[in-house]
């Protein structure tokens, strides 16, 4: 029982660690941004910021399209 408890807490462990976010290797991110989250439609790319900004990507040509910024 006391191995079983381990394991279940050592996989919780494992699970909570979040992996670095793979974003497309052509897709080039203004400087000082840092990618938090990302989507994609059928001919877009969409980034959420750090600094609370969603850049829109052009999904073909990798061309920054559009840029909103997040209210708080």
């Amino acid at each position: 029982m006391v191995a079983g408890l381990i394991v279940l807490i050592a996989l919780i462990v494992i699970r909570m660690q979040t992996p670095p976010l793979m974003l497309p290797e052509r897709l080039v991110l203004p400087e000082g941004a840092r990618a938090m989250a990302f989507t994609q439609g059928r001919d877009w790319i969409a980034v959420v910021t750090e600094d609370d900004r969603i850049l829109i990507y052009d999904r073909v040509s990798v061309r920054l399209r559009q840029t909103v910024e997040i209210a708080r």
